[in-house]
């Protein structure tokens, strides 16, 4: 395979782990406004899944990159990144949003 080629499949790659993340994450808020903690747990826990498989896709080519097998850079690698980032952000952002419901429906 062409390293063009594996170079693209990385990207998409990363941009589809972001987004199913980023999805599961929303799907965990949508949940604990329904007040159901367990599946909003559950959409936290896939997303955390998706995020691991675009570190696992990072981290081999942080590898290469060590290993003197240099990437090239792309705008659309540029936007996958940006993806994943925007992607952890927001997962963050969704378990404080989901205690902070629990902490609502405790009170």
């Amino acid at each position: 395979m062409s390293e063009e080629i594996e170079n693209q499949k990385v990207i998409m790659s990363l941009i589809i782990a972001g987004g199913n993340a980023k999805g599961a994450a929303f799907l965990a808020i949508k949940a604990a406004k329904e007040k159901d903690f367990k599946e909003a747990e559950l959409k936290l826990t896939e997303a955390d899944r998706f995020l691991a498989q675009a570190h696992n896709a990072q981290t081999d080519m942080l590898t290469k990159e060590a290993n003197g097998e240099h990437a090239q850079m792309s705008l659309l690698m540029v936007h996958a990144q940006d993806h994943v980032m925007t992607a952890i952000t927001f997962r963050d952002l969704a378990g404080e949003i989901v205690e902070l419901y629990k902490r609502i429906e405790d009170k």
